[in-house]
């Protein structure tokens, strides 16, 4: 392996990673030729479930979230190692009946930060829970062994 290469995180790295929250950038699939709509976000994290929950507003949704196929991103750097995150599958509305008593549990479980990156107060913004229940899940670390 070359020696600037990441390398996998476990399981109890990755969710030491994400905690029960942060941000990133969640990236919607889009029709035809179309570049994927991406969006920074706030998340929260329920490790039991391997579950990410995101407050969505209205206004960056473009279209119905329901089932849409999404990658969602988080990255930081921590001892100078830079981590990152990657989850791939379809969003899941969280009032959906068929799913709506384990997301509350979920929820619980989770602190979503409320970030300020609307054109009016976040108090005026609606918004719209959703889960992502990963059919995709990569956790990559920085090699330990670099080039000085």
């Amino acid at each position: 392996m070359p020696e600037d290469s990441p390398i996998e995180m476990d399981e109890k790295e990755r969710d030491e990673f994400l905690g029960n929250g942060g941000t990133g950038v969640l990236s919607l699939s889009t029709s035809g030729d179309d570049s994927p709509h991406s969006v920074p976000v706030s998340y929260g994290y329920d490790r039991s479930e391997s579950t990410f929950y995101f407050r969505l507003s209205n206004g960056e949704s473009k279209g119905d979230l329901d089932g849409r196929p999404v990658a969602f991103v988080t990255y930081g750097d921590d001892d100078e190692r830079w981590r990152s995150v990657v989850a791939r599958g379809h969003l899941e509305d969280v009032d959906n009946e068929d799913i709506a008593t384990e997301s509350l549990d979920g929820l619980d479980h989770v602190d979503i930060p409320l970030i300020d990156i609307f054109h009016a107060p976040t108090r005026e913004v609606d918004f719209e829970f959703h889960r992502l229940v990963p059919d995709e899940l990569t956790a990559r670390i920085e090699s330990e062994f670099r080039q000085e």
